[in-house]
């Protein structure tokens, strides 16, 4: 419909016909004395191979009449995006723009050999957002494990984001170093339950913000035949801390402990971890140009669910 091409920008146009060229000309006159750029896809047609067809002459007429500067460009990645016929796939696109050209010294052979010597300079860059690179450079370092690590040790002591969430932040980027990093979470996961451990034996509390006295009396209740208590972590909702905490109070064994929750953190970080990779890998070329968003979106989900689950147990 006309009011679709206007509103697309698109200069209506019936190619194949008798007098196809005045009415092209009779379009694109009054956009180009506008200072509009106007764009003509010389070939006429999509490509059904990837190889560059024939230039018309279309392009290089329009230019000489109206007296403006042909600029040629190359698009890469449409094919893959969208082929003829075809459905819509991820991949990445770029634009590419040569030098200018005056009309009256160019031909349509020249310009498809200026669109050719852009097409050569490789394929489509895929585009990666700067918070992505960032991110990606961290986790696939010994930097990323350290950070893994403190994380979880400073959750099983006060930190108030669940340890999980690093797998969520960070090893989205790179879901090859999901193990790794579930690993090391782990680890500094269950240093901290034993250390938060011994110091409530010892009568030192630590700071447990976003905790609710009901949470501490489940933990201890949970606690209250054994050291396998702690399994109920994983489904109340109720930090790991605060089962530390209740251990230490009540002289559960240690080493028990330390075993039980390390079945509990890793059962935790497996399901965990297994989601994440399934929504890093579908969701891979979003996360590379909108990892930024991505966070932001997570930080948000996380913020509500928290505030649930505080609720629940207030």
């Amino acid at each position: 419909m006309p009011w679709r091409a206007g509103w697309a920008g698109i200069l209506p146009v019936r190619r194949g016909e008798q007098g196809a060229y005045a009415a092209l000309l009779a379009a694109a006159r009054p956009a180009l004395a506008a200072g509009r750029t106007v764009v003509v896809y010389p070939e006429g047609t999509r490509s059904t191979d990837g190889e560059v067809g024939e230039f018309h002459s279309g392009a290089v007429r329009l230019a000489a009449d109206c007296g403006v500067a042909l600029v040629p460009a190359a698009v890469l990645g449409t094919r893959d995006v969208l082929p003829k016929h075809g459905r819509v796939r991820p991949a990445p696109m770029e634009v590419r723009i040569g030098a200018p050209r005056a009309p009256e010294a160019t031909d349509a052979g020249q310009l498809r050999a200026d669109v050719l010597d852009l097409l050569g300079r490789g394929p489509a860059r895929r585009a990666t957002s700067a918070v992505w690179a960032r991110v990606a450079r961290l986790v696939s370092g010994p930097r990323g494990l350290l950070v893994a690590f403190a994380w979880g040790l400073a959750e099983a002591l006060s930190w108030p984001v669940m340890a999980e969430m690093t797998l969520v932040f960070l090893a989205a980027a790179v879901p090859s170093r999901l193990p790794a990093l579930a690993s090391s979470i782990v680890a500094g996961s269950l240093a901290g339950v034993l250390l938060n451990a011994r110091l409530a034996a010892a009568g030192w509390w630590l700071p447990a913000p976003l905790t609710t006295d009901r949470m501490q009396a489940a933990a201890r209740a949970d606690l209250a035949d054994g050291a396998a208590g702690v399994l109920r972590q994983a489904l109340s909702g109720i930090p790991v801390k605060l089962y530390a905490r209740a251990a230490g109070e009540l002289g559960t064994d240690p080493w028990a402990l330390l075993a039980w929750a390390g079945v509990d953190r890793g059962l935790r970080m497996a399901a965990v971890g297994l989601l994440v990779w399934l929504v890093a890998r579908g969701l891979h070329a979003w996360l590379r140009r909108c990892y930024g968003a991505y966070l932001v979106l997570t930080a948000v989900g996380f913020a509500g669910v928290l505030t649930m689950i505080v609720t629940a147990w207030s």
